[in-house]
């Protein structure tokens, strides 16, 4: 039976992730990076793609809950005979899962089965018992570059291309195991110090979110989104991942299954600007360097997406053996969409190294250039069509958001030589801000509603003509704004949830439908509250919050009709997006009664 998506917990140690479901089933583990070919790939597929269970046959989950400020996920058990306490977490200086069982009360008997996979479920690797130094024995799965070294008192016996043991605990009796990752040339690495490790664990993350700036009523929520965020950040490069999995369909049964384990210039901007409006000011300037390193060379040979090492060399292909989440296919690997062109990335980075610039990093030689570069792509391609916010794989059309994203992105130089006196031909570029601004007001907005449309040949709305009240394009009350709101409410709504756009109308090339998309419905609380609708956003925000998973957590969609997730989890656009809107309600928007 297929794990509902939102049933899921996560772990990860800033450079991959695992996710767990509430049955003690490791399904997804990409080792040693996030891009990384998966060790586990039940979630795409059955058990026999690799699976690490953990099971506790005569006790049920009670709850499970992550230790306050950290990813270390706590469950409870409980039977007739006894109770124990799962702890499962990955430490932040090894490619490494640690799963800690204690007996809290009784007898409790644990069953652990492991099938190691490697190639995404499509190589069963060698298993061998060696011995260490110290005279014990561990377990080895060893396949091309790749190793995993199984450490624990007793281990597991193998059958039929998989090791299973049962273990009995009486209170106050612990199992403790491990699975570290190396590359298969290295020795063999030591056994984890547990409680040290878990205590280097649990410090770290709680240590990063003590140096953030909450304050409101939605603080539980904010500090979780924060810290996925910093989950889907790489320790050591500061490239942001866009989700920790590939292929979880926006429709079930359908073909719009993607991989998201990248870096999108796009969603990566945003979480900055998250960041550092709940005091994060460190990892601006970690992402900034991580942007120069990226994209340097011709700025005409930006991309939208890159590797979490920035790398640029994504090729999308099929995994023919997997059967799909929820028989959903093709499943995906790489993301073919690198090679699009979306005008408004330009928008978003320049929006992002502003909002980093008034929080006090310094700007330099090296960082301005690019952002001079990133303009001069802008005034040559701006007046072409591209594919847009969406990444549709229909024909280029002119979007209108894209074209105010060029703008903003524009009107950022401009602000940077006026506020900062950084040198730039500013009486060029805001000619060109002028032009666009024309344009986009000649042909992207309706003239028999009034409102934005989603592209230059259309009178139909998308959800991303909301982020134009980030931009100052217009002011908040203007009606030309306040009237693509109420369209976007009348037509792309069900309740308190937003698609990104009708996609009957086929603009995006793709066969099937698709669900509310978190990002879009946050975007709308943030949108509602700027155009003085305070009383609503807030009902709507609260009512957005109820649908998180119990662990606070949210996948990029959601399918109203069946009240579940559905797209790539957990998704850092989500995530960002509610705390943009908190942040927003605690700013202090125009107040405003019940509409």
């Amino acid at each position: 039976m297929t794990t509902p998506i939102e049933d899921y917990a996560v772990i990860g140690n800033g450079r991959t992730c695992a996710l767990i479901s509430p049955t003690g089933n490791l399904d997804w583990l990409c080792l040693p990076n996030l891009d990384s070919p998966a060790s586990f790939a039940a979630l795409l597929g059955t058990e026999e793609h690799g699976q690490w269970s953990l099971r506790l046959p005569d006790a049920d989950v009670v709850d499970r809950w992550y230790e306050p400020e950290t990813f270390i996920l706590c469950t409870r058990y409980a039977g007739d005979a006894g109770g124990a306490i799962v702890q499962e977490w990955m430490p932040p200086d090894a490619a490494q899962v640690i799963r800690r069982v204690e007996c809290t009360w009784g007898q409790v008997t644990i069953e652990e089965r492991l099938r190691v996979r490697y190639g995404y479920g499509s190589i069963v690797p060698w298993a061998k018992r060696e011995h260490t130094d110290d005279a014990s024995q561990v377990l080895r799965f060893v396949a091309g570059p790749d190793a995993l070294t199984y450490h624990a008192a007793h281990l597991p016996f193998g059958h039929e291309q998989q090791h299973a043991k049962s273990t009995p605990l009486a209170a106050g009796e612990p199992s403790e195991v491990s699975l570290t990752w190396a590359q298969s040339w290295h020795p063999t690495p030591p056994p984890p110090t547990i409680a040290s490790s878990l205590e280097k664990t649990r410090g770290q993350w709680q240590q990063w979110c003590s140096d953030g700036d909450y304050g409101d009523a939605y603080d539980p929520h904010v500090r979780r989104s924060l810290l996925t965020l910093r989950l889907l950040t790489n320790i050591e490069t500061g490239g942001i991942a866009a989700a920790a999995t590939t292929s979880l369909p926006e429709e079930f049964g359908g073909e719009r299954n993607w991989d998201y384990r990248f870096c999108w210039l796009r969603d990566s901007a945003l979480t900055l600007n998250a960041l550092l409006n709940f005091g994060f000011v460190e990892e601006a300037h970690e992402w900034r360097q991580w942007l120069l390193r990226a994209v340097a060379g011709d700025p005409a040979d930006v991309q939208i997406m890159y590797g979490l090492d920035g790398r640029r060399d994504l090729p999308e292909k099929s995994l023919s053996h997997l059967p799909g989440y929820a028989n959903s296919i093709p499943v995906r690997v790489g993301n073919g969409a690198a090679g699009q062109l979306q005008h408004d990335v330009f928008g978003e980075v320049m929006g992002a190294l502003s909002n980093a610039r008034e929080s006090g990093v310094k700007e330099t030689v090296d960082s301005w250039s690019l952002q001079t570069h990133l303009i001069a792509q802008v005034l040559a391609s701006w007046h072409e069509p591209d594919h847009g916010i969406w990444e549709i794989r229909g024909p280029r059309r002119h979007f209108t958001q894209s074209k105010v994203m060029s703008w903003y992105a524009l009107d950022r130089a401009i602000h940077a030589v006026h506020q900062y006196g950084l040198p730039g031909p500013v009486e060029r570029w805001e000619a060109a801000r002028e032009e666009i601004r024309a344009d986009v007001l000649a042909h992207g907005v309706d003239p028999h509603t009034g409102s934005f449309v989603q592209h230059y040949d259309t009178t139909e709305v998308d959800a991303s003509l909301l982020t134009i009240l980030r931009t100052g394009f217009l002011p908040a009350d203007d009606p030309r704004i306040v009237v693509t709101v109420e369209r976007i409410q009348a037509e792309l709504t069900d309740g308190v949830h937003v698609r990104r756009y009708r996609t009957v109308t086929g603009v995006d090339g793709l066969a099937g439908g698709e669900h509310h998309f978190y990002a879009c419905s946050f975007w709308l609380v943030e949108a509602l509250a700027k155009i003085g609708h305070t009383a609503q956003a807030k009902r709507n925000f609260e009512a957005l919050l109820q649908t998180s998973s119990d662990l606070g957590l949210f996948a990029e969609e959601y399918d109203v009709a069946n009240s579940r997730f559905a797209g790539n989890f957990p998704q850092a656009l989500s995530h960002l997006a509610l705390v943009e809107a908190a942040y927003t309600l605690r700013s202090g928007a125009p107040s405003g009664g019940d509409e």
